[in-house]
């Protein structure tokens, strides 16, 4: 029986990997800070959140449920909240 072990990220893929994490970090924080001005159109908001989850789709290819579980909700409470929804 021969033993697999899982092959260890190099530095570079690590540090690419943050670069992402960073990057969408950035882009959510500043999507959620235009959005809660509240100078925009509900759709062109909609339109922002939407924009910030194809990034993270292309940044982390088959992660967009992840994306869902973490931002979605910050959108969708925020958006609620600017645009007196609920």
């Amino acid at each position: 029986m021969s033993s697999i072990q899982p092959v260890s990220p190099s530095k570079a893929e690590i540090d690419e990997e943050s670069r992402r994490v960073r990057r969408l970090r950035i882009v959510v924080n500043l999507s959620l800070s235009i959005i809660a001005q509240g100078n925009l159109p509900y759709a062109e908001a909609q339109e922002i959140a939407a924009a910030a989850r194809r990034l993270a789709e292309a940044l982390f290819p088959g992660k967009g449920e992840v994306y869902d579980l973490l931002y979605r909700p910050k959108f969708r409470r925020l958006i609620n909240e600017v645009y007196h929804l609920q």
